[in-house]
């Protein structure tokens, strides 16, 4: 059961100017289920993209890469789910190209301007004709059916838009779905997600942009700590709002851009937490004041990614120590635990290497009985801080994932 995510009606989307969203059926996953989306970008749009760093990533991810790599323009994404193609060799790089010229044939651009993404059982081949076949038959279709049609493991679609003032004259539309719900750690894992806005932006700038992004959503997430093997992020900005490009970082309708996409983001990332696998409790871990950002980061993972804190969460049990042991083997140098102080929600908790004086189990409880928690972290250490989200652990994780293979 989701924590606290509901789908969005298809008239809470926001159609975007130069791009066009056709879904269908090539009995991948299930039959009588949609699992091919098509995107369709006008010629003049730009992309930004992130990627797994498994280093077993998928055929399709190593041809996405490539793609982008010939700055040639990309007119497409195509997204399969059901089957990941990956661990299949040569037979699953041909298989992904052999998607690529089918898709191009049936818009009118080259292969290389088309961007293919998979998701589903790894080490299984690639049922390129079945993908072929349905291709012609696509039917056009709203985001939020987008949505569903790339859902895996997912009990929620998970999409949303916004829309801001850039600059001083124009509004920028856009539009995000994403799927996973396991194999979600940090330095993109089992998710995919895309954005398309109409802000007209340079490619080089995009990129930084979307990096920076994902650097704060996507890559601050995490559910199991696997990281899996097809996972991406990408935005395209269509330049259909009428405005000058963006064509350098210090632009200030830069900041304005990351403030809204970057939102939009992190609506998306969360919402793949809020659905991870059997979880029932949504965590935010805060560090602050570290010396460092990657040192609060690899506090706030270290709490993340405990199956001993995560457990603990599920059973609605304030303890204490788990959280104090994790914040101890995080790998911090020259580590003062006397200065670390730890926050339940608003109930102060620890401080001065122990329990503080003020905590009650009582106070303790209460934050834990909630669906939504956050813990803070203060180390004393310097000006830097970081934010991680992530779920607790459940019995219906274990059950989901004896369940179905990846």
């Amino acid at each position: 059961m989701a924590v606290n995510l509901k789908e969005k009606y298809a008239a809470e989307l926001l159609t975007v100017d130069g791009a066009q969203v056709f879904i269908g059926q090539a009995g991948i996953k299930k039959a009588a289920h949609d699992d091919l989306t098509l995107i369709v970008l006008n010629p003049d749009n730009t992309i930004g993209a992130v990627f797994t760093q498994n280093r077993f990533c998928a055929a399709p991810v190593h041809i996405a890469q490539e793609h982008l790599a010939n700055e040639n323009g990309i007119r497409a994404l195509v997204i399969n789910t059901g089957n990941a193609n990956a661990g299949t060799g040569i037979k699953g790089r041909e298989d992904a190209l052999t998607v690529c010229r089918a898709v191009a044939r049936e818009i009118g651009c080259e292969p290389e301007q088309v961007l293919p993404f998979s998701t589903g059982v790894i080490l299984e081949p690639l049922p390129t004709s079945k993908i072929v076949s349905a291709l012609p038959n696509l039917k056009p279709a709203h985001w939020n059916d987008a949505a569903r049609a790339i859902m895996t493991t997912d009990t929620v679609p998970k999409s949303a838009s916004r829309e801001s003032r850039i600059g001083n004259n124009h509004t920028v539309r856009a539009t995000g779905i994403a799927k996973g719900a396991g194999m979600i750690c940090p330095n993109m894992a089992t998710m995919l997600g895309f954005i398309v806005c109409d802000a007209n932006v340079s490619q080089p700038v995009l990129q930084m942009l979307t990096q920076e992004i994902a650097d704060l959503s996507f890559n601050a997430i995490t559910v199991d700590g696997d990281t899996s093997t097809n996972d991406s992020f990408v935005i395209a900005a269509t330049g259909k709002c009428g405005q000058n490009e963006i064509d350098n970082i210090a632009d200030p309708r830069y900041d304005q851009l990351k403030e809204l996409l970057g939102g939009l983001a992190l609506e998306l990332a969360q919402s793949i937490v809020r659905d991870g696998e059997g979880a029932t409790k949504f965590i935010t871990v805060k560090v602050e004041n570290a010396a460092s950002r990657e040192e609060a980061r690899k506090v706030a993972y270290a709490i993340a990614h405990s199956p001993l804190v995560k457990t603990a969460f599920f059973a609605s049990d304030p303890n204490l120590g788990r959280l104090l042991a994790a914040i101890g083997y995080s790998g911090l140098e020259n580590f003062d635990t006397d200065k670390v102080r730890l926050w339940l929600g608003s109930a102060l908790v620890a401080e001065h290497g122990g329990r503080a004086e003020s905590y009650t189990e009582e106070a303790g409880q209460m934050v834990m009985n909630q669906d939504e928690i956050t813990v803070r972290v203060d180390l004393q250490r310097g000006g830097e801080q970081a934010t991680v989200y992530t779920c607790d652990l459940s019995h219906d994780y274990v059950s989901i994932n004896a369940d179905y293979r990846s």
